[in-house]
């Protein structure tokens, strides 16, 4: 009877206590939240934080997911037990999840922008967005197992922690997009300084059963300076401009990369198989242009008896394959200008194929010219040709080149042929270990 009160007494002091903070103004009510900020530098070794990869792992996280989800009136309870997404089916998605002691007590997921888009740019407008450089990923599928969710941020700080780190070093991302609930936006403004898309949410998202949403966007290029201006004098506990920038936690295990690949797939065939279509009906209920596009993506023979019968009218669908594997080489070219000087100009290759790839400059190239061109694949692979800039497309100041190949180097060859028949970050390594 006493524990229950207690309980009873608790709840009742925490809605006095949010009701009190809800009538401050903006500004000084968010201070108000950033002083409640609790980020232990140092969580318990019995914390693991990966990229979901297992089935078991990728159903405990869908399971937690929907938990939560139906919980928050966000969807009805599905047969499965689980939330699964067409998004999820995308090797540009990458779902991260917290274990305690070996079991998934925190999920999100990372959908990075692809020929599907991002879920939440139905109903916002990216434009703005879009228009500055660099890549966008929504985050998406955030929950926490209900065993967890009184412990404040235990589980919640290191799964943001481990979502920056993987999007600034692994993940190719500059913007992250989310789609909120009313209720929990000023988390995310007041915290992590998102800024809103709109001035005005939403009152009805079916990517979430119909429930209110506000849109937000956050530039992880900015972000560390905004989290010095307002963290870095605060007590370690306090401080997410550490936390976020310059702290390690021993807790995150990141996946190992030969080559400098920003995604990291994990469905095999067998697991396309069992989430969309034993487990869920999710193929099944996809539009025709989706169907097509799927296939684009998966195209190798091995996913073509899981993958949702091609549309009759496929033929009219714009064919354009889509990479599993996206790239971030560094690389320069040399070439001879107009007064016989030799001159080299760094670019970053972004897409690769066995005869060509796509590169961006910040300088002018020179079109229809060879250039001895080195490319770095990974830290210790490094491959050497003759190419030729053929096209230029300009977007802001980035100018994006498309460069055709002499004669390729067997390591490129091989590295190529590699992402072509590469289904997992996994299985890449593997495929690549001959490579010397």
């Amino acid at each position: 009877m006493l524990t229950k009160l207690r309980l009873l007494a608790r709840r009742l002091s925490h809605r006095i206590t949010r009701r009190l903070i809800s009538w401050l103004p903006r500004e000084q009510r968010f201070k108000v939240f950033r002083s409640f900020a609790d980020c232990n530098p140092a969580p318990s070794s019995r914390l693991v934080l990966k990229i979901a990869e297992t089935r078991e792992e990728l159903e405990a996280c869908f399971a937690v997911l929907h938990d939560a989800y139906v919980d928050s009136g966000f969807m009805t309870p599905d047969p499965s037990g689980m939330r699964v997404t067409i998004y999820h089916a995308l090797p540009t998605t990458t779902t991260l999840c917290a274990k305690y002691d070996d079991e998934v007590v925190g999920t999100i997921s990372l959908v990075r922008e692809s020929a599907l888009g991002v879920p939440l740019q139905r109903i916002f407008d990216l434009t703005p967005v879009r228009e500055k450089e660099g890549q966008i990923a929504e985050v998406s599928a955030l929950a926490i197992h209900r065993s967890f969710r009184k412990t404040g941020g235990s589980i919640l700080f290191p799964l943001m922690k481990f979502m920056y780190e993987y999007c600034t070093t692994f993940f190719d991302t500059r913007h992250l997009v989310i789609a909120v609930n009313p209720s929990h936006i000023e988390m995310y403004e007041s915290l992590l300084f998102f800024q809103r898309l709109t001035a005005h949410g939403v009152e009805s998202y079916d990517f979430v059963n119909g429930a209110p949403a506000i849109g937000a966007t956050l530039d992880l290029k900015e972000a560390p300076e905004i989290f010095r201006r307002h963290y870095a004098a605060k007590p370690a506990r306090r401080n997410l401009y550490a936390y976020f920038t310059q702290i390690k936690l021993q807790n995150i295990q990141f996946p190992h990369r030969r080559f400098f690949t920003t995604n990291d797939p994990v469905l095999t065939p067998e697991l396309l198989d069992y989430f969309f279509n034993v487990r869920t009906q999710v193929f099944d209920s996809l539009s025709e242009r989706k169907k097509a596009l799927l296939h684009l993506i998966y195209d190798l023979p091995k996913y073509q008896s899981v993958l949702p019968a091609l549309p009759s009218n496929e033929d009219q669908i714009p064919i354009r394959r889509h990479h599993r594997f996206s790239v971030k080489c560094p690389a320069r070219i040399a070439f001879r200008n107009s007064n016989g000087k030799e001159e080299r100009i760094a670019i970053e290759v972004i897409e690769v194929s066995r005869y060509g790839f796509q590169a961006r400059a910040r300088r002018p190239l020179p079109l229809n010219t060879w250039c001895d061109t080195t490319i770095q694949l990974g830290h210790s692979d490094i491959s050497h040709f003759r190419s030729l800039a053929l096209r230029e497309k300009n977007n802001g100041s980035n100018g994006y080149y498309g460069f055709r190949l002499g004669e390729p180097d067997i390591l490129w060859r091989k590295f190529v042929s590699a992402l072509d028949q590469g289904t997992t970050y996994s299985d890449l390594d593997s495929a690549t270990r001959f490579l010397q």
